[in-house]
């Protein structure tokens, strides 16, 4: 009786022994991956300020605009039931 309890109590330990290092393991990746994204916040650092020519701000604005105008242009054909350049006088 005695080697059998011998023998589960070191199979206890050896599976306790490989679940600490599937744990060392995770924290390893983990730890990897919050170095990697703190490289990653440094590297995309750029203020969110006008300046003038082509840059970051005016090229967000320009976009936002458009998506407003392209909304506009959908709303006003729902709603007058015929095409943009028609209600505009284009065509």
């Amino acid at each position: 009786m005695n080697s059998k309890q011998e023998q589960t109590n070191s199979e206890t330990t050896h599976l306790e022994n490989e679940s600490s290092k599937e744990i060392q393991k995770d924290s390893n990746k983990i730890n990897e991956q919050t170095s990697d994204i703190k490289l990653d916040e440094k590297s995309i650092d750029f203020k969110d300020e006008y300046k003038f020519g082509w840059g970051n701000y005016s090229e967000i604005t320009n976009g936002r605009f458009a998506m407003i105008g392209f909304v506009a242009i959908i709303i006003i054909e729902l709603l007058s039931k015929q095409s943009f350049l028609k209600w505009a006088g284009i065509i």
